[in-house]
């Protein structure tokens, strides 16, 4: 690679943003173990969330200990939030079809990156010899599964057969060779190393088949021709899937799971090599075959979803239905996937001139109240006060006052508050007018005119022979 492509890789390859980002140890140990080597898929928010927070309260105990300080100051949702953002790239945040929950699930790039700094670990064995059968095997597969003359493949076969009549006699000769342990070693490095390459290479396929099925959303969004065609399109890309070299592959090893009797073979292999007394023997190779079943079915999920999102959209009756609606994402789509590629300069426009910003010390502080001291004791009062002043209370009646505005204005008619008095003398003063204008009904309106002003006379309550005068501004009565 040129220095061009290595540059590149290095401002926008997730894998190595991830190593050389500030808690990157953090990263890889905790979704390296969480995710990695617990071959987890999907998972809910709140199930990272808690096994975060246990790592970082252990790490932090620990630094606390030693009079460090405290680590890693986040809370658990920060990191993930940090880890899944489209800068870092390298943890995948999403919500599952017909679950409300986000979901985490680890990118291809972080397995590359994990694989890569768990390789750097020195190996106190490093085996060849199983590696050179391997190249060699694969080599024989390649030429005679490519030969197409059948003499040669006879040839072959007849070879294939020597060998293996020569090894029974040498069984039934009681001449049996096994391997010794650097040879058992050797082959059981590659087997866990191959067995845990496969699983992190099915995150990269399943990555890959969702590209593609994100292509076709895309193709959905911003299609603008007609429906046939689009149909058209959509079944294309469906066998592009299929027809793939990478998905005839993977189709081949899932049929090849699919098969009971294999399946029994793998376990059986599995458990008398997982019995062997091996240096450095990794517990979870027992049981990779099902590892590698729930890893394909999570890829096959990705392809089945794209079939759904087909399906869905041959339903004519939905398609009629909610045509309006789908019209109406497409277009927030479209625009989406117009300014993928060139997100604006600024985060977000408003149009209001300011917003009010109150910061919380701009709050007074809480003061508590000045104690008062009370005296309780009673005295007896020397003072004449009349009691029947607290019930000399004036009652106006609304309806006595709708009562006269029906009476002196006929419907959809106005007049003026003082014409009203004129015909109905006011019988209980300043709050008989204040009634006039607090009047609440569905039928009168009361309009105020301040650039006019109006004089009422009226008897005072308690002396009938003393009038009084108020002036206020004129008042017009309205009746719908």
């Amino acid at each position: 690679m040129d220095y061009e492509e290595l540059e590149a890789l290095r401002e926008r390859h997730a894998a190595w943003r991830l190593l050389r980002a500030g808690n990157a140890s953090l990263a890889l140990s905790f979704l390296g173990e969480f995710f990695a080597d617990g071959n987890r898929g999907a998972t809910p928010a709140g199930e990272v969330a808690s096994a975060l927070d246990d790592r970082l309260y252990a790490l932090n105990a620990t630094v606390a200990a030693e009079g460090d300080g405290v680590r890693f100051p986040k809370d658990p949702v920060s990191y993930l939030e940090d880890w899944s953002a489209s800068a870092a790239g390298y943890l995948r945040r999403f919500y599952p079809p017909d679950d409300d929950e986000i979901h985490y699930e680890v990118t291809p790039a972080f397995e590359k990156a994990y694989s890569w700094v768990t390789s750097l670990g020195s190996r106190a064995f490093v085996g060849t010899e199983s590696r050179l059968h391997t190249v060699v095997d694969l080599l024989r597969q390649i030429v005679h599964g490519t030969e197409a003359d059948p003499q040669a493949r006879l040839a072959e076969l007849q070879r294939r057969r020597a060998e293996i009549d020569a090894e029974i006699a040498d069984v039934e000769a009681g001449r049996v060779e096994v391997l010794d342990s650097a040879g058992v070693r050797d082959r059981y490095q590659q087997l866990a190393a191959t067995a845990r390459d496969l699983l992190a290479d099915f995150r990269e396929v399943e990555d890959n088949f969702r590209q593609l099925d994100r292509a076709a959303r895309e193709k959905i969004a911003a299609w603008d021709g007609s429906k046939g065609e689009l149909l058209g399109e959509l079944i294309g890309t469906r066998s592009q899937i299929s027809g793939s070299d990478q998905g005839r592959s993977f189709q081949a090893f899932y049929e090849f799971l699919l098969s009971a009797q294999r399946q029994e073979e793998l376990g059986e292999l599995l458990s008398k090599v997982s019995a062997l007394d091996i240096a450095d023997a990794d517990a979870r190779i027992s049981g990779v075959h099902h590892d590698w079943s729930e890893a394909a079915e999570r890829t096959q999920r990705t392809v089945r979803r794209l079939s759904e999102q087909l399906r869905r959209f041959l339903d004519d009756q939905v398609w009629l239905e909610n045509r309006r609606v789908l019209d109406l994402v497409r277009s927030i789509e479209a625009a989406a996937l117009d300014v993928r590629e060139r997100p604006p300069a600024v985060g977000l426009e408003v149009t209001v001139p300011g917003i009010d910003i109150l910061l919380p010390f701009e709050r007074p502080l809480y003061q508590p109240p000045v104690a008062v001291e009370v005296d309780s004791s009673v005295t007896t009062a020397t003072e004449d006060v009349d009691p029947t002043l607290l019930f000399a209370q004036t009652y106006v009646d609304s309806a006595r006052l709708l009562a006269n505005v029906r009476d002196e204005i006929p419907p959809r008619s106005s007049a003026l508050l003082a014409d009203i008095v004129a015909a109905h003398p006011i019988e209980q003063g300043i709050a008989e007018i204040v009634g006039y204008l607090a009047l609440q009904d569905d039928e009168v309106t009361i309009e105020m005119d301040h650039a006019q002003e109006t004089t009422l006379v009226y008897p005072d309550p308690d002396d009938s022979s003393v009038m009084r005068r108020v002036r206020l501004p004129q008042v017009t009565v309205r009746r719908r």
